[in-house]
C-alpha cells in the first residue's frame, strides 16, 4: 500500500508537471524567438529613414556600424552593408511595397522596402537560428531541474504520508494475528486517521469482549463440572454397598473414570487462552485399557470386539486422557446408535515416519450424512462425539475421517501424529 500510494502521488504530480512545463518551455522558445526579431527589427526600423535620405556613402558607413549584419539594395542594383544575393522575398517586397518575416534554411528573414527618388530600395536583415533559440536550451534545462525537484519533493511526502498511514494498519494486522493466535492479551494503540483509530478501538473492545465471554465460559464450565462431583460420589457410595465384588468394583472404576474426566475438564477450562506443552502418551496402553473398559458392555450386548493392537508402546503426540475421552465418544456412539449385537472393531497400527493410525468400525447402519458436523446428529445425540476425536486427533497435528465401513457400517479413523514429549 505504501508503494502504490507513492506511485500515484508521482504519477499525478509528473501529469502535473506536464501541463505546466510542457506549455511553459514552448513560451521560453517563443519569448527568445520574438526578442531575437524584435532587436533585429529595431535595427532595420534604423536604417529605413537612413535610406531615403542620405546618400550611398554615409549609408554604408551606417550600414558598418550596426549591431546586425543589414543588406541594402538600391534601385540602380547596388548592394550596400553585407554582401548577400537577393532573395525571392527581396524581390517580392520590391515588387508589392510589402515588409515581410520568412522563416528560411538560415533562420528568420525580415525585408522592408523603402521608396526613394529613384525607385524602391529594399532593407534586408536575417535573424540566424542560433540567436532564435539563444537561451532556451538552460531555460529549458532549469525547468526540467525544477520539474525533478518537485517530483523528488513529492515522493518524500508522499513516503512520508503513506508511512504515517501504513504503520497503523500493520500494527492493526499484526494485533489480529496475535489474536488469532489466542494471545488475547494484545492491542492496538489507537493511532492515524479517524478511522483508523475507531478501527483499533473496535478490534481492542472486540478482543476484550472475547475475553470476558471465555472467562464466562471456564466458570460456566468448571461449575457445572464442579457440581457433578456430588452425584458422582454417591454413584461411588451406592456401588460399595452391592453384594457382588465384581459389580461394585465395576462400577467403582466407572465412577473415577468420570471423576477423571471432570477432573481433567476442571483443569482444561483453567488453562484455556494459555499455552499448554505438547505431550504425548503411549497409544497401546491407552487404547487396550479403554477397549478392555468397553468389552465389559461388549459381552452384555451380545457384541464381538475385534481388536487388533501392537504388542510394543506406540507412543503418539496426545495426552492420555485426549485420546482416552475420544476412544470414548467414538466406542459409545456403537454402542448408542447401533443395536445390539452388532459386531465392532478397534485397530491401531504404527505409521510410518512415527505415529500411529487409530481406526473404529462397526457394522452397523453407518452414520448419517450431517454427522460429521459438530452439533449435528441425526440420532437424536448431541452430536459432539465425532467432534471431540477430531480435537483429540489435531492437538499433535493429526487429522480425523469418517468413511464407510467394508461392510456398509461406519469407520472413522484418526491419524495421530508422533509425538515431541512423553507424559
Amino acid at each position: 500500500m505504501r508503494r502504490r500510494l507513492t506511485l500515484l502521488v508521482a504519477a499525478t504530480t509528473c501529469l502535473v508537471l506536464l501541463a505546466f512545463l510542457v506549455p511553459l518551455a514552448f513560451l521560453v522558445r517563443q519569448v527568445a524567438a520574438d526578442r531575437a526579431v524584435s532587436r533585429a527589427d529595431d535595427v532595420v526600423r534604423a536604417i529605413v529613414p537612413l535610406v531615403a535620405t542620405s546618400d550611398a556613402g554615409e549609408l554604408e558607413l551606417s550600414l558598418s556600424g550596426a549591431s546586425v549584419p543589414v543588406t541594402v539594395y538600391l534601385p540602380d542594383g547596388r548592394v550596400l552593408g553585407a554582401p548577400a544575393p537577393p532573395t525571392a522575398a527581396v524581390r517580392l517586397a520590391s515588387a508589392a511595397g510589402q515588409t515581410f518575416t520568412v522563416d528560411g534554411p538560415a533562420g528568420r528573414e525580415i525585408v522592408v522596402p523603402v521608396v526613394t527618388a529613384h525607385g524602391t530600395a529594399v532593407v534586408r536583415t536575417v535573424v540566424p537560428r542560433a540567436e532564435l533559440t539563444d537561451g532556451v536550451g538552460k531555460a529549458w534545462l532549469v525547468l526540467a531541474g525544477l520539474g525533478i525537484a518537485l517530483v523528488l519533493l513529492g515522493l518524500v511526502v508522499a513516503d512520508r504520508f503513506a508511512r504515517n498511514l501504513v504503520a497503523p494498519i500493520a500494527e492493526l494486522s499484526a494485533v489480529s494475528h496475535r489474536l488469532a493466535r489466542a494471545e488475547l492479551s494484545a492491542r492496538a494503540t489507537p493511532a492515524g486517521p479517524p478511522e483508523l483509530r475507531e478501527v483499533a478501538g473496535a478490534l481492542n473492545h472486540l478482543a476484550g469482549r472475547i475475553q470476558d465471554l471465555l472467562r464466562q465460559e471456564r466458570e460456566q464450565v468448571a461449575d457445572l463440572s464442579h457440581r457433578l462431583r456430588t452425584p458422582l460420589t454417591a454413584l461411588r457410595l451406592e456401588a460399595e454397598t452391592l453384594r457382588d465384588p465384581d459389580d461394585a468394583a465395576r462400577l467403582a472404576d466407572a465412577a473415577d473414570a468420570i471423576e477423571r474426566a471432570v477432573t481433567a475438564i476442571i483443569l482444561q477450562a483453567r488453562r484455556r487462552g494459555s499455552k499448554r506443552p505438547r505431550t504425548g502418551c503411549d497409544a497401546t496402553a491407552v487404547v487396550s485399557e479403554r477397549v478392555a473398559f468397553w468389552s465389559v458392555l461388549a459381552d452384555d450386548t451380545d457384541r464381538a470386539v475385534h481388536r487388533e493392537l501392537p504388542g510394543t508402546p506406540l507412543p503418539v503426540a496426545v495426552p492420555a486422557d485426549d485420546l482416552a475421552a475420544a476412544l470414548d465418544a467414538l466406542l459409545g456412539n456403537v454402542f448408542a446408535h447401533t443395536p445390539d449385537g452388532t459386531d465392532l472393531a478397534v485397530s491401531l497400527t504404527a505409521r510410518p515416519g512415527g505415529g500411529g493410525v487409530l481406526a473404529i468400525s462397526d457394522s452397523g447402519p453407518g452414520f448419517p450424512q450431517s454427522a460429521p458436523r459438530r452439533g449435528v446428529s441425526g440420532s437424536g445425540s448431541t452430536g459432539l462425539g465425532l467432534d471431540i476425536a477430531r480435537q483429540a486427533a489435531e492437538t499433535g497435528g493429526g487429522s480425523m475421517r469418517v468413511e464407510a465401513g467394508s461392510d456398509g457400517g461406519a469407520r472413522v479413523v484418526l491419524e495421530l501424529a508422533g509425538p515431541l514429549t512423553m507424559a
